[in-house]
């Protein structure tokens, strides 16, 4: 799919500054709302604990938030991809890297960009900073200085100091390496390792390597000026270990026999040539960023007996610093580490190594689109977004600081430890990310029935561009080129579709025959079949079902009702299916809640509302999550006799005797669902005893439109919805006045509902499509 460079400028530019300009904010913790609070807070009862902090200063971690709190400390001098920018440019970046500490290991930063280039005064500075933060991750500092900096640093202060540049590379590729070296059937101290790149992260991965058990010896180093050679005066100590007797080495010669090349270095310097003079079973590390030194397609074909990484994400095994970072820290800081050792660093290598030998959960295989990833060749160390990361690495990193003497507080329940690790994020809260990048393994073809709207065309233009789907854009191409050149949105790439138009007449023609034969006895006669094609929603729904897209979206200016019944008279509903239903997916701090119904059925009967409940587990399981359903009411177990209790009580009873494996329990009132220890004390016997609820089914709709709309508004949770339920094919209806945060997130569930739904590989649906073919051939 083709990328636009102006646009994800333009949409970079955006997404930083609208709103409250950058990434981060300080949230306070406790209440401060009341004067008391306010007095607790700050004058006069604060200075209790700052008495208790004078008295013993390890009490700063009991009343502060330092144990939790890291820097991320730069100069702005090697920032990934624009070198020397500076502290100011380099904020940005600094801000993302603390939005990943939070994300994947609940760990709260603060960035700080210095003005400082001198490394002594910069050591200084940082050091100063020490009674503030419970650890410093150093980034983006240009080498040889970062060299130093780290040094000092580690040797001065006594909280864990970590340039990730440097380890956070060396961490991830080694456990790699490890991984490769035993598919290949390779011993580590006997290999041959190529380097080309000499740099921060070279120099900690080769050193790495050597603590595994690679020999100096088995090592050649390039850099821009060449082999690292004995007769070079420009080498450091460290360096220096690893230059070679001869200088007239070349990387082609290098290359020869060679078992591991490690690229940390420039795009497109090693050839195909080069990796087929290297050993039997060769392991390639190609790691330079956007481009590697030579292409995954390049290597694995003249080496069928290739194990191959690279740093991008849309090949496998991706060296990715955040497998390491966060999980590092989180052990570090639960232990109150003085500093982060080489025993910390193996114990990550050796824990990601061991993670990917394991069973892959079923949520991950969902998010890279596989059916069953296991160790192997493609798949030799995790993936980004395995929940599992957490509660693996940051253990196994605590247990090497208290085993190597460096943690100022002992854990003594480590599989306490590891529940409470997974209930900081919550194991299903990257539900999200998974769903994204399950849309774009596989992008389908996505309809906008009213593209000539600001907000759609928007959209339509992100999920384009980041490998979403193929936008179809419905409507006059006049209004819609206006609109968007208005708005300065590119949409050079999208086709766009007028059913009014004479182009479309043969078209309208054959979808309102169609149409016909599907209503003739349904209140249309022939004429306004044919008629009523010229309408969009009409068009889309029957572009959906003859396979001439795959999806579609509608309803961003229409009334609810108006734009679901075009879905209704042409797709109709899944075998089985009796009514439809709505449901909202809400992305909450404790993770996904599935709310329904929220938007079709008024007052639905006890079967009706099992048969909704039945809808939603079945539309849960397909992200990988298991429900487990709470059927809502103001009474709890027959507290009251009313008639509305006592249908979702028997709608309870039905659900059960259907599928009596499925956990659920009722009628109870929302509060009880997540309240485990009222739940446990007053009802021990309900089935959602210790369980976390994640599916919400109401008694009717006002409750279910209310309570999603008050914990979207009110709660700030994030809605994506409402998700049409029951359609044979999908097609989802966007509430009124959706915003284009809500749209991209729709377009995401219909592209992996139309993964499930549809029988046909869109490959093969464009091969026998003209008509879609012609729609590419004028995108081009």
């Amino acid at each position: 799919m083709a990328k636009n460079t102006d646009l994800r400028k333009e949409q970079a530019l955006e997404y930083h500054a609208s709103g409250r300009p950058g990434k981060i904010e300080v949230v306070p913790t406790k209440e401060a709302k009341t004067q008391r609070d306010l007095s607790l807070a700050y004058s006069p009862g604060v200075a209790e604990p700052c008495k208790e902090i004078q008295n013993n200063i390890e009490e700063v971690y009991k009343y502060t938030a330092k144990g939790n709190l890291v820097a991320v400390i730069s100069n702005g001098t090697a920032v990934l991809g624009l070198g020397d920018i500076g502290p100011e440019a380099s904020k940005p970046v600094m801000e993302g890297k603390g939005v990943l500490f939070k994300i994947f290991a609940d760990i709260d930063v603060f960035d700080i960009e210095i003005n400082e280039k001198d490394p002594e005064k910069f050591v200084q500075i940082v050091k100063a900073l020490e009674p503030t933060f419970g650890g410093i991750n150093l980034e983006d500092i240009k080498a040889p200085e970062c060299f130093y900096i780290e040094q000092q640093l580690k040797q001065q202060m006594k909280i864990p100091v970590m340039h990730d540049d440097q380890h956070g590379t060396a961490i991830i590729s080694g456990a790699a390496l490890l991984n490769a070296l035993e598919l290949q059937k390779k011993k580590i101290e006997k290999v041959r390792f190529v380097v080309n790149g000499a740099g921060a992260a070279a120099m900690a991965c080769t050193q790495l390597y050597v603590a595994l058990g690679a020999k100096y010896e088995n090592f050649i180093l390039f850099d821009k000026d060449g082999v690292l050679h004995e007769g070079r005066t420009d080498l450091d100590t460290i360096r220096r270990k690893f230059a070679v007797k001869r200088s007239d080495t070349t990387l082609e010669r290098a290359m020869k026999d060679a078992d591991v090349f490690l690229g940390l270095s420039v795009g497109n310097v090693v050839s195909q040539e080069m990796v087929k003079s290297m050993a039997k079973n060769p392991i390639v590390f190609a790691m330079a960023n956007p481009d590697p030194e030579i292409s995954y397609e390049d290597a694995i074909a003249v080496r069928k007996d290739i194990i191959m990484a690279t740093g991008r994400t849309d090949y496998p095994n991706q060296v990715n610093n955040v497998l390491g970072f966060p999980y590092i820290f989180r052990g570090a800081l639960d232990v109150r580490a003085t500093q982060i050792n080489e025993a910390m660093k193996l114990a990550a290598v050796k824990a990601l190594a061991e993670l990917a030998k394991s069973a892959v959960p079923d949520i991950v295989n969902m998010a890279y689109n596989q059916t069953n990833m296991s160790f192997g060749p493609e798949y030799i160390i995790p993936k980004p977004l395995d929940p599992r990361l957490l509660s693996t690495v940051a253990p196994a990193v605590a247990k090497a600081a208290v085993e190597s003497g460096v943690a100022q507080k002992q854990i003594h329940n480590w599989d306490a430890y590891v529940v409470e690790l997974n209930k900081r994020l919550g194991l299903d809260n990257q539900l999200l990310r998974v769903i994204g990048n399950k849309a774009r393994r596989d992008p389908k073809r996505l309809v906008f029935a009213e593209a000539d709207n600001q907000k759609i065309l928007k959209a339509a233009s992100i999920i384009y561009d980041e490998g979403v789907a193929y936008p179809i854009l419905l409507g006059d191409p006049v209004k819609i080129n206006r609109i968007a050149e208005e708005h300065n949105i590119d949409i050079t790439d999208l086709p766009i579709i007028d059913p009014r138009s004479d182009e479309m007449e043969s078209k309208r023609e054959f979808y309102g025959e169609l149409f016909f034969k599907k209503r003739q006895r349904r209140g249309f006669n022939h004429y306004e079949s044919l008629k009523i094609m010229k309408d969009r929603n009409h068009f889309g729904c029957m572009m959906v079902e003859t396979g001439d897209a795959d999806a579609m979206l509608s309803g961003l200016t229409k009334n609810y009702a108006e734009a679901i019944r075009p879905a209704l008279q042409i797709i109709g509903t899944e075998e089985g299916v009796k009514k439809i239903a709505g449901m909202y997916l809400l992305l909450t701090k404790k993770g996904p809640l599935f709310l329904a119904d929220t938007t079709v059925n008024f007052h639905p009967n006890a079967e009706e509302l099992a048969d909704i409940a039945m809808m939603v587990a079945k539309e849960v399981r397909t992200f990988n999550v298991t429900p487990r359903i709470a059927m809502l009411s103001y009474s709890n177990f027959g507290s009251s006799d009313s008639p509305e209790a006592k249908m979702v009580a028997e709608a309870t009873r039905i659900l059960k005797q259907r599928n009596p494996s499925l956990v659920v329990d009722g009628e109870m009132q929302g509060s009880m669902a997540f309240n485990k220890e009222i739940l446990r004390d007053n009802y021990p016997f309900s089935e959602l005893v210790d369980e976390d609820v994640n599916v919400l089914i109401f008694p009717n709709l006002t409750a279910g439109n209310v309570a999603y709309n008050l914990l979207k508004e009110v709660g700030g949770a994030d809605a994506i919805g409402p998700i049409l339920l029951g359609l044979k094919k999908p097609v989802h209806v966007l509430q009124l006045g959706s915003t284009v945060r809500s749209i991209v997130n729709m377009a995401l569930v219909a592209v992996v509902d139309a993964q499930l739904k549809c029988r046909m590989d869109t490959n093969e649906v464009i091969q026998r499509s003209s008509w879609w073919k012609r729609l590419k051939k004028r995108k081009k």
